[in-house]
């Protein structure tokens, strides 16, 4: 087995497995839970007493870093039987919920993810979403599968960020590889289209949830038309990004008081982390919601009364 050339630093955990046992057909990422450097990663997995390693680790500025060789099996999942099959990634990440990742943390973890399938002959990346179908799937020769760490163990583990990625990750480095599919959970299976007049806009409850769609339109009055006319529903573009979700407070909403947790949290024009940004709340302060909705990757967003915009309801509390 061979290891990563693009590796820019190395320091090997004494915390593994020499060799596995099992030929590698996984990629397993993972949230470091801060905003740390390859360097800062090294000295985390370095004293045996820490009793925990990864194979690679991306750090804040997307450079690449190994603590155990792709030969020997890491200490990072939870799990001898799922980290004797994989190659495990630890990503830098905020220390909070979604766990969010940088674009060069995402773009490096696509890269890592292309350049271990290519040197394992695999042209397709898998990400089934279900831990039961994962876990009974035998992958064919050309193919490598993603599971993740929550699935062992009482954690979040990669964190909603990344975890609600996993189906574009899996379809990006597919086409990067020449392949097909990647995905079960994205609704198409090629590159979608960016020219005008060939994006498509789909209706649904989340990205995730395929089976909720009301629709995929050219139109994307059409679409928000559609979205209107179903409670809970939002408009996606063709990346997974929502663009509209219906405003109005619904007579049968209670609005309720929420207490937010964090010491700065944005408030956004819309339901959805691609909104711009309308300020933001910098105390602990308690704050009335007077509609809920839907945005990226399923995150629940609440309304302000104040009319200033919205705010994500995972860093607050009820009261």
């Amino acid at each position: 087995m061979s290891n990563s050339s693009m590796v820019s630093y190395t320091k090997i955990s004494p915390n593994r497995t020499s060799p596995r046992n099992k030929a590698v057909d996984i990629i397993t990422p993972h949230c470091v839970v801060g905003q740390c450097s390859v360097e800062t990663l090294g000295n985390i997995f370095a004293p045996t007493s820490r009793q925990a390693s990864s194979n690679y680790g991306i750090g804040t500025d997307g450079r690449i870093g190994m603590y155990c060789e792709e030969k020997d099996r890491s200490w990072c999942s939870s799990s001898g039987a799922n980290d004797n099959r994989a190659i495990t990634i630890e990503c830098a990440s905020d220390t909070t919920a979604p766990y969010a990742m940088n674009s060069k943390v995402y773009a490096a973890l696509i890269d890592l993810c292309v350049d271990i399938c290519k040197r394992y002959g695999k042209t397709k990346l898998m990400w089934f979403g279900d831990k039961a179908k994962t876990l009974a799937y035998k992958p064919k020769a050309d193919e490598m599968l993603i599971t993740v760490h929550r699935w062992y163990a009482n954690k979040s583990c990669p964190g909603d960020w990344l975890y609600n990625r996993l189906g574009e990750l899996a379809t990006a480095v597919t086409q990067r590889l020449g392949g097909t599919g990647g995905s079960s959970n994205t609704p198409s299976t090629t590159k979608p289209s960016t020219a005008a007049g060939n994006a498509l806009y789909r209706v649904r409850k989340s990205w995730a949830e395929t089976k909720s769609q009301k629709g995929a339109f050219k139109s994307l009055d059409n679409a928000k038309a559609t979205a209107d006319k179903n409670p809970g529903y939002s408009v996606f573009d063709s990346n997974g990004k929502v663009v509209y979700t219906p405003g109005g407070t619904t007579a049968s909403f209670k609005p309720y008081l929420v207490k937010v947790t964090t010491g700065e949290l944005n408030i956004r024009k819309g339901a959805g982390t691609n909104y711009g940004t309308n300020g933001a709340i910098r105390d602990r302060g308690t704050y009335t919601i007077v509609e809920e909705a839907k945005g990226e990757g399923a995150t629940l967003w609440g309304k302000l009364k104040s009319g200033a915009g919205w705010i994500s309801l995972d860093y607050t509390m009820k009261v």
